[in-house]
């Protein structure tokens, strides 16, 4: 049940000692840049359901429309950018750094929009855009810095360390809100300075070409005929179920915002401890990404990815039940498992399918597929918040999840093949 380029497991023989175990340093470095952005990109999104909903009076509706379209926004660009990254070596980083560059600078857009509708509708496509750019082919160079069979630890680290950053911004907005009495301004600007600086660390720490395992990829590879190049990823079978599946489970996803906004009901906590609500989730996502990914990497990683899509069901009937401080523990306790057992584990799953010049194609066409599905999940669960109410819109979301679990695990091939 393992997928490796080598056609065997990793376990099928002993693991070399030593720096061969060791994580590349591209990894650490990519870590550290999404460390920055991440506190960069928490502090406002802890705060933006708030802002949005309680502060600007938008309904479940309005913003599950937004957030969803958003994330679906970045379809087109997402595509783009994997295809730019993977016309040339050295064009990941580059590609990657404009992503980054672009969603520092939709921060300002923010601070300038004040309350008008459009620009912050503005300034959050411009976020979203800069994600959609750069999330590829960053995880692509994670893909060709380390070799296939230490895929899961190494997206584990890298997903911990972007963990890390994703704790420490919902605390520092925290601390901003409470400093400068609800000044969301503040953390606007404190947001685009952190942002900058993560581009500065991306320019001056990763390096511009593939890492040695991505090289040794490429030369083993051998060349390969013009008609079977990047844009051919869909063509693979394994890799088309892998997207089938992936984009299954995303269009019963809810979203996030709308499981903190649920336990924010639930609990009637005041608006200042609400950016709080994602640090259980993220706390656990910390500490489970290694483990989670070392799993996989010993187990094969269907089966890791299958059971986070389970945790976050259970996540989904426990906010069915009676509120209370134990079951919101236990759903933030839920998500972070998801996370861990999901984010890094698909892309360590996918990746080896893919040949190593369009690899950042077809991640990108993967991520593309869970955003599209997302768009479908955020804007159709408001819309039965809206029109049902809160405990029914649960009930049909956490069926849905267990439809789409079921379909999935069908269709992810058992057995990973070269």
């Amino acid at each position: 049940m393992y997928l490796a380029t080598t056609g065997r497991r990793p376990d099928a023989s002993p693991r070399p000692a030593g720096p061969g175990r060791r994580v590349p340093g591209t990894v650490i470095a990519l870590g550290a840049v999404s460390l920055v952005t991440d506190i960069s990109s928490e502090m406002v999104t802890a705060v933006l359901p708030l802002y949005l909903v309680l502060g600007l009076g938008l309904s479940p509706l309005q913003f599950g429309f937004l957030d969803g379209l958003f994330n679906g926004a970045t379809a087109v660009v997402r595509l783009l950018g994997g295809r730019l990254a993977d016309r040339g070596g050295g064009r990941h980083r580059t590609v990657a750094g404009v992503g980054y560059l672009l969603s520092a600078l939709s921060r300002l857009g923010l601070l300038l929009a004040g309350g008008a509708a459009g620009g912050i509708a503005a300034a959050l496509a411009a976020d979203r855009l800069g994600k959609g750019v750069r999330t590829a082919p960053r995880d692509a160079m994670i893909s060709l810095s380390a070799p296939p069979e230490a895929l899961g630890r190494a997206f584990g680290v890298h997903r911990a360390m972007d963990t890390t950053g994703a704790l420490l911004g919902p605390l520092v907005a925290f601390v901003v809100l409470w400093a400068t009495a609800d000044a969301y301004d503040a953390v606007f600007v404190v947001s685009f300075a952190t942002g900058l600086f993560g581009v500065l660390v991306l320019v001056l720490f990763v390096p511009a070409g593939p890492g040695t395992a991505g090289v040794a990829a490429v030369a083993a590879a051998g060349p390969r005929p013009a008609g079977r190049r990047r844009s051919r990823a869909l063509g693979d079978p394994v890799f088309r179920r892998i997207v089938t599946a992936a984009a299954l489970l995303g269009a019963a996803t809810i979203g996030d915002s709308f499981l903190y906004l649920l336990l924010q009901r639930g609990l009637d906590l005041p608006p200042l401890l609400f950016p709080l609500l994602p640090l259980g989730a993220a706390a656990c996502y910390l500490l489970l990404a290694v483990p989670a990914g070392r799993i996989a990497d010993r187990t094969g990683r269907r089966t890791p990815f299958l059971c986070g899509h389970g945790a976050l069901l259970a996540a989904y009937l426990t906010l069915t039940a009676p509120p209370g401080w134990p079951a919101a523990v236990l759903v933030l306790v839920l998500l972070g498992v998801f996370y861990a057992a999901t984010d890094g584990v698909l892309m360590a799953l996918a990746g080896p399918v893919l040949p190593p010049d369009g690899r950042a194609g077809g991640l990108a066409v993967l991520q593309t597929g869970q955003a599209l599905a997302r768009l479908v999940g955020a804007a159709g669960f408001g819309a039965a918040w809206t029109w049902w109410g809160p405990r029914p819109a649960l009930t049909v979301a956490a069926l849905a999840l267990a439809a789409a679990l079921a379909a999935a695990w069908r269709i992810l091939p058992e057995r990973e093949s070269s």
